[in-house]
């Protein structure tokens, strides 16, 4: 893996943000949630020094579940599940449906004909 590759992940979902459409592969949700989480790591512990740093890590925080949905639910797709899937998550141990869902391989796509 590499930073470019970790990078693109990240700009692309944040680009496709209301794009509800079309496939998104493992690596490319695996590689946002991971570059997610650093973002999120480095503002809290920057904010833990810097309180006005700690009210953008909840910002960023809260604006980040949107590319994050579409994500989602491109990635389920990809998996070869239906979208409505992404409601189990809402449950407790929907929780951990939804995260081995995320982890399936992709399903090739049917041609017509």
């Amino acid at each position: 893996m590499t930073a470019n590759k970790l990078i693109n992940a990240f700009t692309s979902a944040w680009q496709r943000s209301f794009d509800y459409t079309g496939r998104s592969d493992r690596g490319d949700y695996w590689l946002f949630v991971l570059a997610s989480f650093i973002v999120l790591l480095v503002l809290n512990v920057v904010g833990s020094f810097i309180p006005f740093i700690g009210v953008l890590a909840n910002l960023y925080f809260i604006a980040e579940l949107v590319p994050h949905l579409s994500l989602a639910v491109r990635r389920l797709r990809d998996a070869g599940k239906d979208w409505q899937w992404i409601f189990v998550g809402i449950t407790g141990i929907g929780s951990l449906w939804l995260l081995y869902l995320h982890t399936l391989p992709s399903k090739p796509l049917l041609s017509a004909g």
